[in-house]
């Protein structure tokens, strides 16, 4: 009996290295269906392949794009015909955001040893729910793809100065995204942008359906239905209602350094802060000259005159490894 589908994707960070030892890991579990892509296009039928040997708990063994890509096909697809298995998270990326939501970090190995032994003894206590993302970019007839973090406006370009700049230079996660917010501060020091240096942000518009809309240039947007932010920093309580939880940051350095500093200590959300716009919502609409997002890692733009539209889904659920 088959009691964990595992699904790698070769070509996440971590899976360079760490990829022989899951292959022998899993050739000694029989109870263990390995099945490995190396493209977004190969996942369905990985899934239509996995949903036939009926697994207890489907884990995923990518990058924060590889857990997007199969979210989208896992709850789109209809590959199961029944309820979709609760989804663990191997943390095999360059953030890991889901997976250190879900309590999994460290070893993957190890964290694939346990998720086994959890499938074996029982689920019931480690299932948590998450409401996903479903983002729509205007396209008529294109699916909605499904996430669990979205970056936005400057975020969106930090994040592509990073990849595009920073990662090539061969340093660390660390080192790569130190570097990268040293850039950001001086970027909004000095006021300047450039060939070496993130761009300039655009103005946008962010609609919470019926909380209102913000206007403005912002250094930071994010979407989320995760209960951890950036820097470990849990998602701020608002009086509003609604499933995605966003924060928006003023593109100042006052604001930038209100937000990191209530993040370290705990305090986001608890008081109201010049600069920083929370809120919550099941809808959430983002419009502006060549709007822009980045869903789980991977970058989503909408056609002129056309906004970027994010739903929530009923909540799905997920393997937790650790409080």
């Amino acid at each position: 009996m088959v009691c964990v589908a595992l699904l790698s994707n070769p070509k996440s960070t971590g899976n360079r290295a760490m990829l022989p030892r899951v292959r022998s890991y899993c050739a000694n579990h029989p109870d263990i269906f390995h099945y490995e892509v190396e493209h977004a296009d190969q996942i369905g039928r990985a899934l239509q392949t996995i949903a036939q040997v009926e697994p207890a708990v489907i884990v995923i063994n990518g990058g924060d794009g590889t857990v997007q890509a199969a979210l989208t096909e896992l709850y789109q697809g209809e590959h199961f015909k029944g309820t979709v298995p609760p989804i663990a998270v191997l943390p095999n990326g360059k953030t890991n955001l889901i997976a250190l939501d879900l309590g999994t970090y460290g070893d993957p190995l190890k964290a694939l040893d346990r998720i086994v032994e959890i499938a074996k003894t029982g689920l019931d206590q480690h299932i948590v729910v998450r409401e996903l993302i479903s983002l729509s970019d205007g396209r008529v007839g294109s699916r909605p793809v499904l996430g669990m973090f979205l970056g936005g406006a400057g975020l969106a370009d930090y994040i592509l100065y990073c990849r595009n700049r920073i990662y090539p230079l061969g340093l660390s996660n660390g080192l790569s995204h130190f570097l990268t917010a040293m850039a950001v501060v001086f970027s909004l020091l000095l006021g300047i942008g450039g060939k070496y240096m993130p761009p300039k942000t655009r103005p946008i518009q962010v609609s919470l359906i019926r909380e209102g809309q913000l206007r403005g240039r912002f250094s930071l947007l994010i979407v989320t239905t995760l209960e951890r932010l950036l820097l470990g920093a849990r998602a701020g309580s608002t009086d509003a209602k609604g499933s995605m939880k966003l924060m928006a940051v003023d593109q100042s350095i006052p604001a930038l350094f209100r937000m990191l500093f209530a993040s370290v200590s705990g305090q986001l959300g608890k008081h109201e802060l010049a600069g920083i716009h929370l809120g919550r919502g099941d809808m959430i609409r983002i419009e502006g000259d060549r709007s822009s997002v980045i869903l789980d890692g991977e970058l989503f733009q909408a056609d002129a005159g056309n906004a970027i539209v994010l739903t929530s889904t009923a909540p799905v659920p997920f393997l937790r490894l650790a409080a």
